[in-house]
């Protein structure tokens, strides 16, 4: 069965780092694109960052510069390296993995095929 499980979320002070971990089995990434999105209460999903099969990359104004994003097609994993972490930046954090979109396309939702089930982070003293 195939499957995304996401790891690495918690709690953490503002300025401080996460780093959040996306693991596939039942299907390799290796010709997948990886997105990580972010849903805030009472907002809509949020494409944080993406990276596509090729390793190109497309990432939200607000967090370029503090976040990245990276994958590893031997451990089968896309990670997400959170830095600078600020209040705004709480909520549920999801991979997703696509095998068709083109890069104009990596930040729409509907474009991908699987979903994990989500990983709190919150940023707060």
């Amino acid at each position: 069965q195939a499957q995304l499980v996401e790891s690495g979320g918690g709690l953490v002070q503002p300025g401080g780092s996460l780093r959040l971990s996306c693991t596939a089995s039942g299907f390799t990434l290796d010709y997948y694109n990886i997105g990580w999105f972010r849903q805030v209460p009472g907002k809509k999903h949020e494409a944080v960052s993406c990276i596509t099969w090729d390793g190109k990359i497309t990432s939200a104004d607000s967090v370029k510069g503090r976040f990245t994003i990276s994958r590893d097609n031997i451990e089968n994993t896309g990670d997400l390296q959170m830095n600078s972490l600020i209040p705004e930046d709480t909520g549920v954090y999801f991979c997703a993995a696509d095998d068709a979109a083109g890069y104009n396309e990596l930040r729409a939702l509907s474009k991908y095929n699987y979903w994990g089930q989500g990983t709190q982070v919150t940023v707060s003293f």
